[in-house]
């Protein structure tokens, strides 16, 4: 009887034992994980350069096709001054990742021609001059025709 209260002892004590040790090492892994954890600042990029289009439609499609770009945070496009302002970060994507991903929609930029195939898929409104002046300067008149 006595060896049997005794192994009864022993096996709670090291259950009891063996317990408190799972919960110290997970506490131990918790404050390793907060000291490792660091902070990265971003450091943002503006460009602005220009992009053909003609109408809202265009609009949504260039600022789709710029937003699609890793790193971007955000993109405009200016249907009267024919330019595109871009903020993105420069750790994660450049300016010709950004010209080439509007090219691929059908438009053309300032340094990349569009993509003929998808230009040609492009609404009828949507399907600009290809001589059409960019980054228009001073003032800029309103075109009635195109509020697609």
């Amino acid at each position: 009887m006595k060896r049997v209260i005794l192994g009864v002892a022993m096996l709670a004590t090291i259950g009891l034992v063996s317990c408190k040790n799972e919960a110290k090492k997970e506490t131990e892994t918790k404050e390793v994980q907060t000291e490792q954890t660091t902070t990265k600042e971003v450091v943002m990029t503006d460009a602005t350069f220009g992009v053909r289009g003609n109408c809202g439609m265009c609009k949504s499609t260039i600022e789709k096709a710029v937003n699609g770009v890793d790193g971007v945070a955000s993109a405009e496009w200016n249907k009267l001054r024919k330019q595109v302002n871009v903020s993105f970060d420069g750790s994660k994507t450049n300016v010709d990742a950004i010209h080439n991903a509007i090219a691929a929609s059908g438009y053309d930029t300032d340094k990349v021609a569009g993509n003929e195939e998808a230009y040609g898929n492009l609404p009828g409104c949507c399907q600009y001059d290809h001589g059409m002046e960019m980054s228009l300067k001073g003032e800029v008149k309103a075109d009635e025709t195109s509020n697609h």
